[in-house]
């Protein structure tokens, strides 16, 4: 065995420094050297050749040499995998070193923060998702996370869709229209942001729960630090985007929550905490009862205020015959509302998903009640207020909203869900006679826009996702080479030997997955859409039509 291999074996030993792939993570190793990590180190010592390499012998003692440890590690043939060849050879490190080892990197942004896979808009596709990470500079964030074009812009009425011929706006000039965004949350919040920044009244999300199956088309299987980071980058731009008065409603169960909580407080403000309100999901019946435990039977709500309580208070009116235990009628509206929902006779909210036959439901796994969100938004806001649900699943706030005749913003990335809340809000629109329609006596009519983020390497990302064999890969990589926007650090020729190590890599175990990890590293990540400033690019093909939308959708913000 080589002296290369025998280090690269004795320090897989230590977990911390492989990856999901069992390869090394070489940033991981020099970080704990640079500390002198005890682990790392008694490692070392244990072999007598790798001892003799990287310590001195002091009057009895060995003394670590960091130093020559460090430069060995950082060579380029220090690791003789593959995987790790090929990366070099197009280009991923930079004067022999990878670019997480440079100290001209700023920031650490993970690609959809880690949480939703390269490329994936296919939920019924089945299958472990794949984390594209990219290490980027300050000024790259700023571009991943400017204003974008937005395009396949289509208005819905009850009579059907029709071409966008402008876009309302009211006499200050607050874009006046509900929009649905097909797009990375994120990006479209962030391009919301110069149009609704301190003007939305209410937020409400019902984000993965991290729950650790697999059994939907978010990845909701992270772990606690990554689902954190996605949260945090939302939470944040959630605050900015609210009113001084604006309320945020995020919807948990027991997996995160009080990590979100205290999150939250760190966003937010403690002093901003309104009310952890308890859901009880519904009765215990059925399978439930097997549980080796108590029963789980309830979601929760975290209750936050941009900075000032704007509250509107609702009761349960009281049953026909009622009276008070002295013998006289009551006095007031009715029952004050608690903050633990559905936990009476008299406050009646059972989740859908507990009933089989329930009229309300699209398809959507974790779909919520539109009982549940009128609740909400009937508590935080008035008509015409904005409501943001950046998490829309299958637009159950839209459809609420809608009905309460509030305005409102959903975006989702999936596109059977976006199929879902497309189909919902027309049926809106028609005035349908589901959920909360009887009680708001909802008989139809309004309209909504629709429109999507461009794609750009975007679109890249999701044909690299669906590829099944290293032959559609490589003709991928040849039209990325050709027409997309590489990293800053990776050659856009593509040299016949790099092409066959690049196939013989596809032959290794979980070659393919390699094979589409690498990929994935090669494209720009902060062009994964169009940027509004380079709406004249001719490489983006944006039609004059677009244009002009684009134009009266940002308005003022779209020369800035």
């Amino acid at each position: 065995m080589s002296f290369n291999a025998k280090l690269t074996a004795v320090l897989k030993k230590d977990r911390r420094f492989v990856d999901e792939d069992g390869e090394l993570v070489l940033a991981a190793v020099q970080d704990h050297a640079w500390r002198i990590d005890h682990g790392l180190v008694k490692l070392l010592l244990a072999d007598k050749e790798i001892k003799a390499k990287f310590f001195d012998e002091i009057e009895g003692h060995w003394v670590f040499n960091l130093n020559t440890f460090i430069e060995y590690v950082s060579q380029k043939n220090f690791l003789d995998n593959s995987y790790t060849r090929f990366r070099n050879r197009i280009g991923l490190t930079v004067d022999g070193k990878y670019l997480r080892e440079r100290g001209d990197v700023a920031l650490v942004w993970p690609y959809k923060d880690c949480v939703l896979e390269g490329g994936q808009t296919k939920e019924e596709e089945k299958r472990k998702e794949i984390f594209f990470n990219e290490v980027l500079a300050e000024d790259e964030i700023t571009r991943l996370l400017a204003p974008k074009v937005l395009t396949a812009f289509n208005r819905y009425t009850e009579k059907g869709r029709k071409p966008v011929g402008e876009i309302k706006r009211d006499q200050d000039g607050v874009l006046r229209e509900n929009i649905i965004i097909k797009g990375d949350n994120l990006v479209a919040v962030h391009a919301l942001k110069p149009l609704f920044r301190g003007r939305v009244k209410l937020v409400y999300i019902d984000p993965p729960f991290n729950t650790g199956t697999d059994d939907f088309g978010y990845n909701d299987a992270f772990n606690h630090s990554t689902w954190l980071t996605f949260m945090k980058n939302r939470l944040e731009i959630a605050r900015d985007l609210l009113s001084p008065d604006g309320s945020l409603y995020v919807h948990l169960d027991f997996n995160e929550v009080h990590y979100c909580k205290v999150l939250l407080d760190e966003i937010f403000g403690r002093g901003n905490f309104q009310r952890e309100i308890v859901w009880r999901i519904g009765w215990v019946s059925g399978y439930k009862t097997a549980a080796k435990n108590w029963i789980r039977n309830h979601d929760t709500i975290l209750f936050y205020t941009r900075q000032n309580l704007s509250f509107t208070k609702e009761y349960i009116p009281y049953p026909e015959g009622y009276v008070r235990r002295d013998g006289n009628p009551p006095e007031g509206e009715g029952y004050a509302i608690e903050d633990t929902w559905n936990c009476s006779e008299i406050d009646k909210l059972d989740s859908i998903q507990i009933k089989s036959f329930d009229q309300e439901k699209t398809g959507f796994l974790t779909q919520k009640n539109e009982a549940l969100l009128r609740r909400i938004i009937f508590s935080a806001t008035g008509e015409g207020d904005i409501v943001l649900d950046f998490c829309a699943g299958s637009g159950t706030t839209g459809a609420v909203a809608h009905k309460m005749k509030r305005q409102y913003i959903m975006v989702e990335q999936m596109e059977k869900q976006v199929g879902i809340i497309i189909d919902r809000m027309k049926n809106v629109l028609k005035g349908d006679s589901k959920g909360i329609s009887k009680l708001v006596n909802w008989q139809g009519g309004g309209e909504f826009v629709y429109c999507e983020l461009m794609k750009y390497n975007e679109a890249f990302m999701e044909r690299i996702e669906v590829a099944k064999t290293s032959k559609e890969l490589v003709k991928v990589w040849k039209e990325m080479a050709e027409g997309s926007f590489l990293n800053w650090y990776v050659s856009p020729q593509v040299p016949e030997d790099a092409i066959k190590d690049f196939e013989a890599l596809g032959e290794q175990d979980d070659g393919l997955k390699k094979q589409k990890r690498l990929l994935a590293e090669l494209l720009d990540k902060n062009q994964l859409y169009v940027n509004l400033s380079e709406i004249d690019d001719p490489r983006f093909k944006v039609s004059d039509e677009d244009k002009a939308l684009n134009k009266a959708f940002y308005g003022e913000a779209y020369n800035a």
